[in-house]
């Protein structure tokens, strides 16, 4: 090539890419400008050896399916310590990675009938055939004698629905009967609450609280299988048995007796008390005033309590910017220990999925977060809990006793069973609209072209049945997603498939084991990724999210924001 046309070759060369070496220069000196942030989105550094080995060990036999107040419990919260200290994670309370979590265990014997009197006569409903009963108080015995008993329709007082089944009637020292689920459930009303969705009116544990706000001396929840959506032999189970619930150290009133009466009692009840089943549905209309039903109950129940402590397991990596914002991951990291063998003779409920899946992820993201080379700006907990299978103790002793500011705390993200299936090109919110987290969420999933699927059963309640809920319960915006069930390349019908056969064959069973051929890797870290993102959203940000209009949750946030406020 001639020595001219050279030259003039180079400087052509020039002119025409000297925008593109200015944009690249341009973009180097951005990622400068932002302290070095990685070029990626950290997602890189989830590692699926590094999980599954965690899931091993903590499924293990040797730990005796993880139950409180076992040696299971033991070896299970000095693990979590020891691989939060590996991680390089700071002690969460103080200079401890343990919360004391004090429970009572609180054995029941009730007596074997309930007499049921008013002018009509008498008769006796049979214990556990006609009614299921137990109590969280601590007193060696309990009694209904000739108790009055009141129709309270949901026993709801929702301010915002303008709603209030308790107004203009007094029911302490009386027995309130109560109808399970909301007002829009049994109308098929979209216009009462949230219509065939549950809201935490319809869940029986609210019924039990407003209950004891109310004063009652007991509150029995009137079963159908659809409004619980579970059958009656589930409540069953907590007749004449032990249960563990949270000391109550504050002396907050409980009702002395807590339970379900099937339907066909509940009629016999009316019945004695010369009306029927047409006022279940009056209770549906707003306005709706409780009614005396000139019933009387007698029954007794014999405790038996004895007190322990458990602990939670918290660790930290302090925030950069805001280190008094706080975004909380948690997992329960109980299961049920060793209980009736199955039919291969297996009697330890390894819990593989439920919950050891949630707690590995918890230390994969613990060291995730902390292996970026650009630290979070706020400071974030990892929350090992407690006694999730006895009723959500853990969180809940958290949420009433919290080691860091509920005012100050941003957001809560709850991991309870990883999905195993595979990748999917879906994701579902439990509680789909409740709050602003879930809209984070959602946005990484979409940016990986994954779409929202609806709830399957909105009308069970599931927003009100993991550990997110105890922080949601007291204003935090608490996430509840997974992955959906339309497999990559498979389709909804074969995720679905999978689905029903985990629950039918492995939940809450011996065989919920670590298995390498049925485990799928590709779907552990779809969902990690998009619960590391999230969290990385909040992390590096100063937002605070908030519930969304018509959540029974918000109020109290706004009142909580207030606080926080005032404070700062």
């Amino acid at each position: 090539m001639p020595k001219g046309s050279y030259l003039d070759a180079c400087k052509f060369f020039i002119m025409i890419c000297r925008p593109v070496i200015l944009l690249l220069l341009f973009a180097t000196l951005l990622s400068s400008c932002n302290g070095g942030a990685q070029s990626d989105d950290g997602t890189e550094m989830i590692n699926s050896d590094s999980f599954v080995a965690n899931v091993k060990v903590l499924s293990s036999d040797a730990f005796m399916g993880r139950k409180p107040f076992t040696a299971g419990e033991t070896k299970t919260v000095d693990f979590m310590q020891s691989k939060f200290k590996e991680y390089g994670l700071e002690p969460g309370n103080g200079n401890s990675y343990l919360q004391d979590v004090p429970l009572v265990n609180i054995a029941t014997t009730a007596a074997s009938t309930m007499k049921v009197e008013s002018d009509k006569g008498s008769f006796d409903l049979k214990g556990y055939d006609d009614y299921a009963v137990w109590t969280d108080r601590t007193d060696s015995m309990e009694t209904l004698d000739k108790t009055d008993v009141v129709f309270a329709g949901y026993g709801v007082v929702a301010p915002e629905y303008g709603w209030n089944d308790y107004e203009g009637v007094d029911v302490k020292g009386k027995v309130v009967m109560v109808l399970v689920n909301d007002p829009g459930f049994y109308a098929n009303d979209s216009t009462l609450f949230k219509g065939k969705t549950m809201t935490y009116y319809g869940r029986w544990t609210y019924k039990y609280e407003e209950a004891a706000r109310q004063g009652a001396k007991a509150c029995l929840i009137v079963h159908t299988d659809a409004g619980a959506s579970y059958p009656y032999k589930v409540v069953q189970n907590n007749h004449n048995t032990s249960r563990l619930v949270l000391e109550n150290s504050t002396g907050e009133y409980k009702c002395p007796f807590t339970g379900w009466v099937t339907s066909a009692s509940a009629k016999k009840i009316l019945d004695a008390a010369g009306t029927d089943t047409t006022l279940f549905a009056k209770a549906d209309k707003k306005g709706f005033k409780a009614v005396p039903l000139n019933v009387k109950l007698t029954t007794s129940m014999k405790v038996q309590a004895t007190y322990n402590k458990s602990h939670n397991v918290i660790a930290k990596i302090t925030g950069s910017k805001y280190p008094d914002e706080y975004i909380i991951y948690t997992a329960h990291w109980d299961h049920l220990g060793i209980g009736k063998p199955d039919e291969k003779g297996d009697s330890i409920y390894n819990g593989a999925l439920d919950n050891a899946s949630g707690s590995a992820a918890l230390l994969e993201l613990a060291r995730v977060f902390k292996n970026l080379k650009t630290k979070p700006e706020r400071t974030i907990i990892f929350l090992s809990v407690t006694a999730e299978e006895q009723g959500l103790l853990g969180s809940a002793y958290y949420a009433q006793h919290p080691v860091y500011p509920i005012e100050k705390t941003v957001a809560n993200i709850n991991m309870d069973g990883i999905n195993l299936l595979g990748k999917t090109r879906d994701v579902a919110i439990t509680g789909q609209g409740q709050n602003e987290v879930e809209d984070i969420y959602i946005k990484h999933a979409q940016l990986k072209t994954m779409y929202v699927s609806p709830q399957e059963h909105p009308e069970a309640g599931g927003y009100y049945r993991s550990d997110h809920f105890n922080f949601a319960k007291v204003g935090v915006p608490a996430l509840s997603a997974h992955s959906g069930l339309d497999l990559e390349g498979k389709g909804r019908a074969a995720g679905k498939k999978l689905s029903d056969e985990y629950t039918e064959k492995h939940y809450h069973r011996p065989s919920d084991e670590y298995d390498t051929a049925s485990w799928n890797i590709d779907g552990i870290l779809q969902e990690l990724q998009l619960y590391f993102l999230t969290g990385k959203e909040l992390a590096y940000d100063h937002a605070w999210p908030q519930w969304k209009e018509g959540s029974e949750f918000k109020a109290i946030r706004d009142k909580s924001k207030a606080r926080r406020l005032t404070v700062s």
